[in-house]
């Protein structure tokens, strides 16, 4: 992780921090990480998972605008995952609901290339962005929400260690119309300890080490 990058973001002036794995390499989403994310969003297909609002190629580029439309307004801070074995931009992820007085943020709006799943790449975002917001931004939680019916998406946030809160009915609409059951999950401050030695095992297991 670059250090030198890892400032707590004012409210009023907020930059994705640069965060750095050995699979992955976060950094602030821009404009010209579009042609890759059409490419991520190919990968896998991903419109077509009715229970996750993934853009399809032609949409990547408004998705972008609405993001960092919603990081110049203080609620968003975007970041773009670059795969370091190729340099590929692979995917997408988020800090929101931005809570500066607790602090607290969530993390989410995630979605990456179908050909990164059980690479550890996923992980070590979690990891990279649960340790900025723990250890530099001392948060005293980090929140995760999903579609009641994302199968996968629940057992991947409880793989990270993160607790269920609660069931938010008819929480928000979706793309389509349908109404939307989130699952909300979080992660506490004293709980931190023990989920950072839980991710970092799962990664040594991934690599094979």
């Amino acid at each position: 992780m670059n250090n030198s990058d890892l400032v707590p973001p004012a409210p009023e002036t907020l930059t994705a921090p640069t965060l750095d794995g050995e699979t992955v390499h976060l950094e602030q989403l821009r404009p010209e990480h579009c042609s890759d994310l059409q490419d991520a969003v190919r990968d896998g297909e991903l419109w077509n998972l009715w229970y996750t609002p993934v853009p399809r190629p032609d949409g990547v580029a408004a998705e972008i605008r609405r993001r960092l439309d919603l990081q110049e307004k203080g609620s968003m801070i975007p970041f773009a995952a670059r795969r370091l074995s190729d340099g590929k931009i692979t995917g997408v992820t988020s800090y929101y609901d931005l809570d500066w007085s607790a602090p607290r943020v969530s993390i989410g709006h995630t979605w990456n290339a179908a050909s990164t799943q059980r690479t550890g790449l996923n992980i070590e975002s979690k990891l990279l962005l649960l340790t900025h917001a723990f250890d530099v931004l001392e948060c005293i939680s980090v929140r995760f929400e999903t579609h009641k019916f994302n199968r996968q998406s629940r057992r991947a946030v409880e793989d990270l260690g993160a607790q269920l809160d609660g069931i938010l009915r008819n929480h928000r609409r979706m793309p389509d119309g349908s109404l939307r059951d989130t699952c909300s999950y979080s992660i506490v401050r004293d709980e931190w300890p023990a989920v950072r030695n839980h991710l970092n095992h799962r990664l040594k297991r991934s690599r094979g080490r």
